[in-house]
């Protein structure tokens, strides 16, 4: 048998798992409901994706090598990778999504713009969705997957559970060649109380413009603008007078969901939560996830059977072997470093040291880490106390 896979939502998670599929041989589909959408987000992308990825440099707009870290008291520390050949890419995702997506189709991928409205269980499955001139549409699917982001349908579907979010808000903002230039490769993180409560504020630089934005926890949202408009002050002089060409926003999930694999029903992505703490990170987890799910596909469905919940369901057994870790750090990084202006403080002050920096570079950009020898472990654990001694980490202030 030939077996059928349905694909919800086609950002980078959707389209890498589609693009797998295609290629084993099932019979794809994949379901986006505005192919020229362009979703609210930074861009940023690890180096090892572009080469796992096998993403082309014509996606890229700016490669980041020097990266600015400030401060509530608007003390900075500028960090700058050493390595020619290492940098973190930025992207618009219209133009990544875009190239990932016509990938998949073109190894097979039957790529259909409409919008899911039902997914009714059986063997098989069937979809129903309306397409992009409203017509009522069906179609027949073996397995199907997920990646239709935060507010997922799919996920509701299978009572995937809720998790708690956050918002991110975002200003495109144009400027002059002669402002451009000093973000030729440089890209800035704002830390403070006025910018973000509990996550970080940015300046990503794109094309011809800068992504300029903030995060928080769902609770504060009602104070975002506020927070942009904090932002905006504290970059000053450096964006002042930019045309402001798209305003943006969309939900981040902080953690991942209870049931990320339910029948033959699987998510990824956003769908699945698969977004850090701390750092926001998305994109590469989103793709990495995608084809990890359409492999445990392959490999379940090698014996001409229909995979059971049991075989699909080592995805999510793999991906908490191999992320499950990463995801706790950084969440921890976050609840001490995020909670007052004096742990922030530290925080940057900590990453003035190039062991430190090191490390994070690495674990960022290769998505591994060569673990450090016993000295410069040994310095990093104790600047690391030192620096929430002086931030007073279990301070409950600001």
């Amino acid at each position: 048998m030939t077996l059928r896979v349905a694909v919800v939502g086609s950002g980078p998670g959707g389209s890498s798992a589609a693009e797998i599929c295609a290629k084993a041989g099932f019979e794809t589909y994949l379901i986006e409901k505005n192919l020229s959408n362009a979703k609210p987000c930074g861009g940023a992308i690890p180096l090892c994706m572009v080469s796992e990825f096998d993403l082309p440099s014509e996606i890229i707009d700016r490669r980041v090598r020097n990266m600015s870290m400030i401060a509530p008291s608007n003390h900075a520390v500028d960090i700058s990778l050493t390595k020619q050949d290492e940098y973190i890419g930025m992207c618009r995702r219209e133009v990544l999504d875009g190239f990932l997506r016509n990938r998949a189709a073109s190894v097979g991928a039957h790529l259909i713009e409409g919008t899911f409205t039902e997914l009714k269980r059986g063997t098989p499955y069937v979809l129903e969705y309306r397409d992009k001139d409203g017509n009522a549409r069906s179609l027949k699917a073996d397995i199907v997957i997920g990646a239709d982001g935060f507010h997922s349908k799919i996920a509701k579907t299978i009572d995937a559970g809720d998790v708690p979010y956050a918002i991110a808000f975002q200003e495109r903002i144009e400027l002059p060649p002669e402002k451009m230039a000093y973000y030729e490769d440089r890209a800035e993180m704002y830390l403070g109380f006025d910018v973000s409560p509990d996550f970080y504020a940015w300046i990503f630089p794109k094309s011809n413009h800068v992504a300029v934005g903030t995060g928080t926890m769902s609770p504060n949202k009602d104070g975002i603008r506020r927070m942009q408009k904090a932002l905006r002050e504290r970059a000053g002089a450096k964006i002042a007078g930019g045309k402001i060409i798209k305003i943006e926003a969309h939900p981040l999930p902080e953690r991942s969901r209870p049931r990320r694999v339910v029948d033959r029903v699987m998510l990824v992505g956003d769908a699945a939560g698969y977004v850090t703490k701390s750092s926001g990170e998305g994109i590469y987890f989103a793709a990495k996830s995608g084809r990890m799910a359409a492999q445990t596909i392959v490999e379940a469905a090698a014996g001409g059977k229909l995979p059971s919940e049991a075989q699909l369901g080592e995805y999510v057994r793999r991906w908490d072997r191999q992320y499950g870790l990463t995801y706790r750090v950084l969440s921890i990084l976050q609840d001490v470093f995020y909670r007052s202006d004096a742990t922030r403080e530290a925080f940057v002050e900590m990453c003035a040291d190039r062991d430190v920096q090191r490390l994070t570079f690495d674990s960022y950009l290769y998505k591994t880490v060569v673990p450090a020898g016993p000295f410069v472990q040994t310095k990093i654990t104790l600047k690391t106390l030192g620096s929430l001694l002086r931030g007073n980490a279990l301070s409950p202030t600001r």
